[in-house]
């Protein structure tokens, strides 16, 4: 049987973990800092618990050096799933509450008249953006149509109809049909599944010299800790623990602090009502999350000690922080791309050039006509060598090596050197 040492994972999700970061946590398991318990057994409510929530929002500000004051961290539960419908649900919230503050100041106490106005602009303004480009991000465009209707979610972009009704490229800019004064504008910043990466924030996104511009919701939960984001131009970041910052179980919310109390306050779930509007779970609340530092229910506290003991690493390994592990993130990508580009007559990059995830490199084993045999081929002399995990998704079939953080720059040479040696043994 192979020892851990001998085996390099590119699974897309969960993703290894640290081997020393595994070690400690296994302590902890037993016995956390000398307590008798093991963290798991330890209360959420408990001082250990708020420190470790505490240190692990502070390590990630520090990390991707975004302030703290502006910005709150929230760990949540149910996945970028969950945050799919929890976007849809506190953004709206938040347009409806803006609308309604600005009828008070026009129409003033007249309830009647306010709510009259308010389902007006609700019918003939609300609007939600989704920009699609692979799999995760229609998953999300679908829940925001279940969740609103069809009528309120603009379709900015659908990179299909560009690239033969498949995923693999991004809609240039010039021709996104965003909608005016939408509530949000969504899109998934990395497409697991089809190996498609935003190379850079959208330009046409980006705020003005004064800090105004479009409220931009992102999904970044397969890439986020790999590579410098411009956070302040974004009003809410999501993602899934388990690619680069811990394991499954935990998800994170970036929240600009002023869709927050008292800044914002969500609407009450009569007004939605009364104005067709779907009703969140408490769950599912920011501001309800936060009031309660992550703690309004029982939080798994062992996976964020996981998720802060991985920032601890990267700060400890990274002197420049982030900027540190996107070079290293960005040789492992090179080095593999440029194994498959030297073969063309083997190997097909699935996605653009242009758009090409530095985390999941997909492609395809075209030689010898027949790619699936070729494929499953591929892949046990993989495992032979302890490569393994590279199977693409179901839904597209393929190779798929994915290149997260966990992954040694050793890794990604072996990996490259496999690539190289199948190509020639072909």
């Amino acid at each position: 049987m192979p020892s851990r040492a001998d085996i390099t994972y590119f699974g897309a999700g969960p993703a290894a973990l640290p081997t020393d970061v595994l070690e400690a946590a296994s302590k902890a398991l037993l016995d956390y800092n000398g307590t008798g318990l093991g963290i798991a057994e330890h209360s959420h409510r408990s001082e250990l618990a708020t420190n470790i929530i505490n240190e692990a929002k502070a390590d990630l500000a520090n990390y991707l050096e975004f302030s703290p004051e502006n910005y709150e961290v929230i760990f949540m539960q149910a996945g970028g799933t969950g945050e799919f419908a929890a976007s849809v649900y506190n953004l709206v919230g938040a347009w409806v509450s803006r609308q309604h503050a600005a009828l008070e100041k026009e129409l003033g106490d007249d309830e009647e008249a306010i709510l009259a106005a308010l389902r007006k602009k609700v019918e003939t303004e609300l609007k939600v953006d989704y920009i699609v480009t692979g799999g995760w991000s229609l998953k999300a465009y679908q829940e925001a149509q279940r969740l609103l209707g069809p009528e309120y979610v603009n379709l900015v972009a659908d990179a299909r109809t560009i690239n033969d009704g498949k995923f693999g490229k991004i809609p240039d800019e010039s021709t996104w049909k965003l909608s005016k004064d939408a509530a949000y504008v969504y899109f998934c910043d990395n497409e697991t599944v089809d190996g498609v990466e935003f190379p850079a924030f959208p330009s046409v996104l980006t705020p003005d010299a004064n800090g105004n511009g479009p409220i931009v919701v992102a999904d970044m939960s397969s890439n986020i800790l790999s590579r410098r984001i411009p956070v302040n131009n974004y009003s809410l970041i999501f993602f899934g623990a388990q690619k680069n910052l811990g394991s499954t179980g935990v998800t994170v919310a970036i929240l600009k602090k002023s869709f927050l109390p008292p800044h914002t306050v969500q609407p009450s779930a009569p007004l939605l009502r009364k104005l067709g509007l779907p009703i969140p779970p408490i769950i599912l609340q920011y501001e309800i999350i936060a009031k309660n530092n992550s703690l309004y229910n029982t939080l798994s506290i062992f996976d964020v000690y996981i998720a802060g003991q991985v920032l601890k690493k990267l700060l400890n390994t990274y002197p420049d922080k982030v900027d540190g592990q996107q070079a290293v993130a960005e040789k492992k990508a090179s080095l593999i791309y440029g194994a498959l580009e030297a073969h063309p007559d083997v190997y097909r990059i699935v996605p653009d050039k242009t758009v090409r995830s530095k985390m999941n490199i997909c492609f395809r084993v075209t030689k010898n006509g027949d790619t699936d045999e070729t494929e499953k081929s591929f892949l046990k002399a993989a495992a032979v060598l302890g490569l393994t995990g590279l199977k693409g998704h179901r839904s597209v079939g393929g190779i798929r090596a994915s290149n997260y953080n966990s992954i040694p720059l050793e890794g990604a040479e072996k990996l490259a050197k496999f690539v190289h040696d199948f190509a020639k043994a072909s």
